[in-house]
């Protein structure tokens, strides 16, 4: 079986264990994506944000996460799900979708499975599984592979599933196809002359076409250790990240259509009690939300959250 032929294969292997979108690109230094984080981080717009840009000499390096890599194998999952009414019972705030279950949990496991096919396609091939995790930039594997494209908004945008999407990949030294020839340019234009995400954020973070100034940007803001938060009014019922750019993509009206048979998520997943986050340990509620970023893993930074909001629905 040539590289061809095997990226077929396990292309074919990945729609079995539930991977929506898959492809293939070489384990390549991602060159301009190290100049631009290095740029941009020099002018301030990351904040003090960590993960893949803390440490972009191996973060944008997929050849160094394992010896002889070879190829990346890019995977992504949706989690589009029919959005439920928030119930009006009590105080209640807004998590954006991706919080609400572990879908990263999900992916890594398929990625995993994955990874044992192609051993049997490929004898003694190795790999190595990256989800959620700041050795790899993932955004760009998929844009790499032709399964994503950048948005004006910086997310990786799928043609089936938008934006609504977790990412991981695998890396392998088995020698595979990759999916998307011309690496270094978009596989399609998936904005165009849209300007939605750009017009409908309430505090100006996209400053640029594909340029976000985290410390304008709600979901960066709500994750801070600031003692009190910028913009308030403009986070509205938003306890935790945001989903504004997202919301307003024309990318994910289809994704939302796609999923209208789905489960939707659990009613206090999507919207928490307020009063019950106030009332709560600080060290729990950290530990409910554990899966998330917290600085410190201090669950008053969540609790200076929730005041914000209570205050805000107080005005309406």
């Amino acid at each position: 079986m040539d590289a061809g032929e095997l990226t077929r294969a396990l292309l074919a292997e990945a729609a079995q264990v539930g991977i929506d979108a898959c492809g293939v690109c070489a384990a390549e230094p991602y060159a301009e994506t190290e100049r631009l984080i290095g740029e941009r981080r020099d002018a301030g717009l990351f904040a003090d944000m960590g993960f893949t840009i803390r440490r972009p000499d191996r973060s944008c390096h997929p050849e160094g996460l394992l010896r002889n890599a070879r190829s990346v194998v890019v995977a992504a999952r949706s989690y589009a799900r029919p959005e439920r009414d928030k119930p009006d019972d009590e105080p209640r705030g807004r998590m954006p979708r991706y919080t609400r279950r572990d879908e990263y949990a999900v992916l890594r496991e398929s990625l995993r499975e994955l990874g044992g096919r192609l051993q049997r396609l490929r004898p003694r091939s190795r790999f190595a599984v990256y989800v959620d995790s700041n050795h790899h930039v993932d955004r760009e594997a998929a844009a790499r592979a032709g399964i994503a494209v950048y948005g004006k908004n910086t997310l990786a945008i799928t043609r089936r599933h938008g934006s609504w999407v977790v990412l991981g990949v695998l890396v392998t030294d088995a020698e595979l196809e990759p999916t998307h020839v011309a690496a270094d340019g978009p596989a399609w234009d998936a904005c165009g002359s849209c300007r939605a995400c750009i017009d409908a954020c309430p505090t100006g973070a996209i400053v640029e076409e594909g340029v976000l100034d985290a410390r304008r940007c709600l979901s960066w803001l709500s994750q801070s250790r600031l003692p009190e938060l910028p913009h308030a009014a403009a986070f509205g019922d938003r306890v935790y990240g945001c989903d504004i750019c997202q919301e307003v993509c024309p990318w994910n009206t289809g994704a939302e259509r796609r999923a209208a048979g789905r489960e939707p998520d659990d009613a206090d997943a999507a919207f928490p009690r307020l009063q019950e986050w106030l009332e709560s340990d600080p060290d729990a509620l950290a530990n409910r939300y554990r899966r998330l970023y917290i600085p410190d893993r201090d669950g008053r930074h969540l609790q200076r959250n929730a005041r914000v909001v209570l205050a805000n629905l107080t005005r309406e």
